[in-house]
């Protein structure tokens, strides 16, 4: 009896060791921290994680939204081994699973912008064991217009070099094009010169022949 306490005290204190011995991590989350979208578009809320523990059907994801006005936190979506849309409330029929686990990642598609949609947006994944690490937020702006930003000047900028080298093109294809149109008609201009006068020449030889046989 006191042989096998001994052992049974063994193996519970070899569980122990070897839990403090396994490596802890929590899982980091990797949200756009912040969006702008236009009032009445659909918007991606990409959401993206890394674990230490491989990827399980104990995975759950957490969606909620603090409106920015104030006032209690609202559920928006849940996933554990499937998604589950919200049944009630101002995100009902509007929110849609866009996320694989598989691949780390966590999003999910908001539809229909509207302005009272403005708030943070908060991510929150566990995947035992890891389930401590910080919250992803999203901090979601709805506006009328979306102001041009740095990227859109590079857009416009390469877009206008481009129809500027497609013009640039075309003007000197067309320049080529009627340059040789050009050559080829004062070429034609010489040959039929150089004919007529080769023709005078003849008929001129012809008549000091004739007149020469009249003699």
């Amino acid at each position: 009896m006191y042989g096998k306490t001994l052992t049974r005290a063994g193996l519970l204190l070899l569980g122990v060791q070897l839990t403090a011995l396994w490596p802890t991590a929590a899982v980091e989350i990797y949200t756009s921290q912040v969006l702008q979208a236009l009032n009445g578009t659909d918007i991606r809320l990409k959401c993206t994680f890394s674990s230490f523990a491989p990827v399980g059907d104990a995975l759950t994801v957490t969606w909620n939204f603090r409106p920015q006005d104030g006032g209690p936190e609202q559920f928006v979506y849940y996933y554990h081994m499937e998604p589950f849309k919200p049944m009630s409330g101002r995100f009902k029929g509007r929110v849609v699973w866009d996320g694989n686990p598989e691949r780390f990642d966590a999003s999910i598609i908001l539809w229909k912008l509207q302005f009272d949609d403005n708030g943070t947006y908060t991510c929150h994944v566990k995947n035992p064991p890891d389930v401590d690490g910080l919250i992803g937020e999203i901090r979601l702006s709805v506006v009328h217009t979306v102001p041009f930003s740095e990227i859109h000047f590079l857009a416009l900028a390469i877009g206008s070099a481009c129809a500027l080298m497609v013009i640039i093109v075309i003007v000197v294809v067309l320049y080529q094009h009627f340059r040789r149109k050009r050559w080829a008609d004062r070429a034609h201009e010489v040959v039929a010169i150089k004919s007529k006068e080769e023709e005078k020449l003849n008929q001129e030889k012809k008549v000091s022949v004739y007149l020469e046989d009249m003699d």
